[in-house]
């Protein structure tokens, strides 16, 4: 590999960090290549980005980052890294699950706003709600108080009709 392609790799690998939610770097040493494909299509579903990565390059993209200094720690051995730029706990998720049936794939790190955190931050951040479910329950909130009032204002004719209904009934027992 020659300067100038080192030096795109680089500046993609620096133009994602800055894009992305999250990312999760993982060692996937003694992984055979049918289990790579596997995680690498579990992350996809997800619309995660996965991607191996030279451990100098990656030093080399994230030098002048606000978590440059913790992250180093982590490049040893073989690096992928999974970015999400939408959910922050996707690839968590995904990870974690597929570290559980392939004790193979370690997980590192993760890079989560300007915070690195622990492989056990990770296992944490797996099991927070998602974008869409936080989205659902925000909008649930939002739409609490509209409802009730709705039910509010239709509770009196609702009533009335009840109240309709109960004495026709005691009519047609005469």
């Amino acid at each position: 590999m020659n300067r100038v392609q080192k030096q795109d790799q680089i500046n993609e690998i620096r133009e994602r960090f800055s894009k992305m939610a999250s990312a999760v770097v993982t060692d996937f040493r003694g992984l055979d290549v049918q289990s790579v494909t596997r995680l690498r299509d579990e992350f996809r579903k997800v619309g995660v980005e996965y991607k191996v990565i030279k451990n100098k390059l990656f030093g080399l993209a994230v030098k002048d980052s606000p978590f440059h200094g913790k992250l180093v720690d982590h490049l040893v051995g073989p690096t992928a890294v999974a970015w999400s730029y939408d959910d922050p706990a996707a690839p968590a998720r995904v990870a974690v699950t597929f570290a559980k049936t392939n004790e193979k794939l370690r997980i590192k790190c993760a890079v989560l706003g300007n915070e690195v955190l622990d492989d056990k931050a990770v296992v944490s951040l797996s099991k927070m709600p998602g974008k869409n479910e936080l989205l659902g329950t925000m909008l649930a909130t939002f739409m609490a108080p509209a409802q009730e009032f709705v039910r509010l204002l239709a509770a009196g004719s609702t009533n009335f009709v009840y109240v309709l209904d109960a004495r026709r009934r005691q009519l047609e027992e005469k």
